[in-house]
């Protein structure tokens, strides 16, 4: 169609040319005209070769891409996340690879403090779910510049999600041999006897979280550390790890962990004590896989994947 277009109007050119030249025109006038209207073709020919190509080749590359992703390319996403969710998103890789066989899933399970740093640092990582909102804004361009104070961009704020909420506990050893009951029972005991207290380090969330309950019961922490009533974890595990081990009278950890680790909670911190505890997540903008990243991260939150988070103590924000 666009041919015979073309045809027409190099035809038109070459009447036009011949008309203006009138029966009285010189031959070399004609010849001219001629001329002019055989380059007009040729320009127009040009043109639609090249048009042609071009579409040639769009359709070729669109028609490889849908080939590949036919094919199931293999692609490595690389998720950071946040101690206690080591058991729920091993599990919930399982089911993953089912939705999507051509997607290897590599995790790093660390302290939200310790994945932060590593991510600042330049390490390879297509998704980050932290425990806590701060870790997340030290690296959120649009977070506040007193949380993000060195002004780090690499969270993709169009995936940003609050994904689940925790709860953090008080546990103790088997048989409770610090007779601690309760929150309560903790400030009362850490004030007037000897009891030792596990808990995670000042940069780690569930740290921070237990920084908030004892200022809450107006506990001074540093006296209380060097009076040998404090002990600290490096994330939530190692905390755990020294409740179950019985080193400790009591240790504050997530719902999830104390679940993990076969632990009855003896008492739950209230909003008013440490404010909720939720988990961001979000596509880092520098994923090597931004697509596959997103599509990861919406799994997350769909019914399969929640049922589990939901059986060990996470549950959807509400």
């Amino acid at each position: 169609m666009k041919k015979q277009v073309s045809l027409a109007l190099v035809a038109a050119l070459a009447t036009m040319s011949l008309a203006a030249c009138g029966s009285s025109s010189s031959t070399a006038t004609t010849a001219a005209a001629t001329e002019a209207a055989t380059e007009a073709a040729t320009e127009v020919a040009a043109e639609e070769t090249e048009a042609s190509e071009t579409e040639a080749a769009e359709e070729t590359e669109a028609e490889t891409e849908t080939e590949a992703a036919d094919a199931g390319e293999e692609t490595e996403l690389i998720v950071f996340a946040a101690a206690s969710m080591t058991e729920t998103l091993t599990e919930i890789a399982d089911l993953y690879k089912e939705v999507a066989p051509n997607v290897t899933l590599t995790f790093n399970f660390d302290s939200s403090g310790t994945l932060k740093t590593q991510i600042q640092e330049g390490a390879d990582c297509d998704i980050f779910i932290s425990a806590g909102q701060k870790q997340m804004n030290q690296l959120d361009k649009d977070a506040s510049a007193d949380v993000n104070t060195e002004g780090l961009d690499f969270v993709d704020g169009a995936t940003r999600i609050d994904l689940l909420e925790n709860r953090v506990t008080l546990c103790t050893p088997e048989g409770n041999p610090g007779g601690v009951e309760s929150f309560d029972d903790l400030a009362d005991k850490l004030a007037n006897s000897d009891i030792l207290l596990a808990m995670g380090n000042s940069d780690v969330p569930v740290g921070q979280y237990t920084q908030k309950i004892l200022a809450y019961y107006g506990l001074d922490e540093e006296e209380l550390a060097s009076a040998g009533k404090i002990t600290y974890g490096t994330n939530v595990k190692e905390v755990t790890t020294q409740v179950t081990e019985a080193s400790v009278d009591c240790g504050v950890v997530y719902c999830t962990d104390a679940y993990s680790a076969g632990l009855t909670p003896v008492d739950y911190a209230t909003a008013e004590m440490c404010g909720q505890v939720i988990y961001p997540a979000a596509v880092l903008n520098v994923s090597a896989s931004p697509d596959a990243a997103a599509a990861f991260l919406e799994y997350l939150t769909g019914a399969d994947a929640m049922a589990v988070f939901e059986s060990v103590g996470f549950a959807p924000v509400e």
